[in-house]
């Protein structure tokens, strides 16, 4: 009998602990009181995948199913759009941007577009066979000029509205998962299997490969607004690279919230606030560096996954799934 009620005593003891745990890993973060987002449906089944402006008014929206909207209002209300291509094929338009009215749009399979009127007419690039892997990124330089990366971490440049193209880089970085491009022309990218990541130098000929700080794989990685880096990895870990030049140094793991589902993208606002975006409508926001975390009550009631954030100088948008996007109106909500 003694024996009994011991084992009976051990096993809540058990229960108790392990309940008290639980809480501790799923606790929930404060709501926000105010967010600076409206949520807009574009009532599509395709997934948003870049934006870019000709100006404060006038851009451009582009996603998977050869999705192509514009907006006159600033990304209020957007209209569909077409453009010439084999109707045989369900193009992904990845990636888009504009210098003025030049603009370029990267697209799988083999796709580059170009114009020169602000998106009004695009013509067709085509590219040479032998290019190592699909478009991926492209980055409007100026006139006649652009800046193209595959999902190799091939490199190149033209200055002739995509006649001839300059590779950058002599030895590519391999299959990868995420590639982003800094304010100075820089690029870091992570590795297909998030195993490790890569960083590129304007005048490097090769990629510096880096190993990831822990055993989690990494899911995503970008710049800071001071060009440090920052990186996602599974397990719904942040860190920050936090000794300027030392790409190897990392803070501890940061997990605002453990809720089984992971951040995918990272952003700053213009106040300094960190923006974090993932699965399930999770998006949170730190206004202190990082140190506390709130849910922001707009994305919380998205039924979508985040997939990018895309913040210029005069415009914020977080990009979901299925035509739901977030776009950014300050204190106005």
């Amino acid at each position: 009998m003694t024996r009994l009620f011991s084992s009976a005593i051990n096993l809540l003891l058990v229960l108790v602990l392990g309940v008290s745990l639980s809480g501790c890993v799923t606790t929930r973060l404060p709501t926000a009181i105010t967010t600076p987002w409206q949520a807009l449906n574009l009532d599509t089944e395709a997934n948003p995948l870049d934006v870019a402006f000709t100006d404060p008014r006038h851009g451009y929206l582009v996603g998977s199913n050869r999705m192509i909207r514009e907006t006159n209002d600033g990304g209020a209300t957007w209209n569909e759009r077409s453009l010439d291509l084999p109707e045989e094929e369900n193009f992904r338009l990845i990636s888009i941007d504009f210098n003025g009215d030049e603009g370029w749009i990267a697209g799988q399979p083999g796709l580059l577009m170009h114009t020169s009127d602000g998106g009004q007419n695009w013509t067709r690039l085509f590219l040479d066979t032998k290019l190592p892997g699909e478009p991926y990124l492209i980055t409007a330089l100026g006139r006649h000029s652009a800046e193209m990366a595959t999902n190799v971490g091939a490199v190149y440049e033209t200055h002739d509205d995509g006649g001839s193209w300059e590779a950058l880089v002599t030895d590519a970085a391999g299959a990868v998962r995420d590639l982003r491009r800094g304010e100075d022309g820089s690029y870091v990218s992570v590795s297909s299997l998030g195993n490790f990541y890569a960083t590129w130098q304007p005048g490097d000929a090769v990629w510096q490969v880096h190993q990831r700080v822990s055993s989690q794989r990494l899911q995503s990685i970008g710049y800071q607004p001071d060009g440090n880096l920052w990186m996602v990895a599974r397990g719904a870990q942040i860190r920050l690279n936090d000794e300027p030049g030392n790409l190897e140094s990392w803070t501890k793991a940061i997990i605002p919230i453990t809720n089984g589902y992971g951040y995918m993208d990272m952003a700053w606002d213009d106040d300094g606030a960190i923006w974090a975006g993932g699965g399930n409508g999770t998006l949170l926001v730190s206004r202190d560096g990082a140190d506390s975390w709130e849910i922001d009550p707009v994305g919380d009631r998205q039924p979508s996954n985040f997939t990018r954030m895309v913040f210029d100088r005069e415009h914020a948008f977080v990009l979901g799934e299925r035509g739901n996007l977030l776009r950014w109106v300050g204190n106005a909500v």
